[in-house]
């Protein structure tokens, strides 16, 4: 049996006369990819903000690995091995592949950073997820198309050890072969045994890489389930609408 790795159990969210999310309760399990769906205003940003440690929830548990979890920070999250990588990516363009992948947890020996070390471990993780498109570690981060930040970004997540990797939007604005690269990329991770919660619109994008899809509509979870008992009228209409008029496909 998968191992459910992060649980909400009846999650609510409120700003001011916002009720952002709404008893929210679903599981993500450890290995899979799980796409989160829904129009603007969902409740998507709000979901994973809250499991990121931004936003404390107003009501409900938050369960890692079975037990109640309280997160005061990102960094709560991030000692978990919960890592999320928004659109922005939060990488530093003046600095090469391996000091961004570093960064903030540089090795240090005989009182120097131990440059060596540091690209013998970038190299290997980079290449353990089969990321060929890149000329040298040492390239300027500003110099890298979408695709390649995007796996750089992952690359450092999976250095840090992450254990739940969230993605916003992670193929927006990015040509067919950077898509393909990405996609490659959510896949390998969850091969790695790495729960991956997806944030997308591009619902081609999504099932082409979900194991599981789950729907928020107006702040609540209206559905959650295998990708394969979804088809895209049925995901567009749940997004849409918050039900579904005839049985899943």
């Amino acid at each position: 049996m998968t191992e459910t790795l992060l649980s909400l159990r009846g999650v609510s969210k409120r700003f001011g006369p916002v009720q952002a999310l709404n008893d929210v309760t679903f599981d993500i399990p450890s290995g899979q990819v799980t796409a989160l769906i829904g129009d603007n205003g969902a409740g998507k940003s709000s979901l994973i903000k809250t499991v990121s440690g931004l936003w404390p929830q107003d009501s409900g548990q938050i369960l890692w690995q079975g037990k109640e979890v309280r997160l005061h920070g990102p960094r709560d999250a991030e000692e978990l091995g919960i890592t999320t990588i928004y659109q922005d990516l939060a990488l530093c363009d003046n600095l090469d592949i391996v000091q961004n992948m570093f960064l903030g947890h540089e090795p240090v020996r005989r009182g120097v950073l131990d440059e060596p070390s540091m690209e013998r471990a970038a190299s290997k993780t980079l290449a353990e997820l089969s990321v060929t498109t890149v000329k040298s570690i040492r390239q300027p981060v500003e110099s890298l198309s979408g695709g390649q930040r995007q796996s750089v970004a992952v690359a450092k997540a999976v250095m840090a050890e992450a254990q739940l990797v969230i993605m916003d939007e992670p193929t927006a604005a990015l040509g067919v072969a950077q898509t393909t690269m990405v996609l490659n990329l959510i896949k390998t991770l969850a091969e790695r045994g790495v729960a991956v919660i997806v944030v997308s619109h591009n619902l081609n994008d999504v099932f082409a890489v979900a194991d599981r899809i789950a729907v928020l509509y107006l702040g609540h979870l209206v559905v959650a389930g295998p990708a394969a008992e979804f088809d895209r009228a049925s995901a567009v209409e749940y997004m849409t609408t918050g039900s579904v008029s005839k049985a899943v496909a």
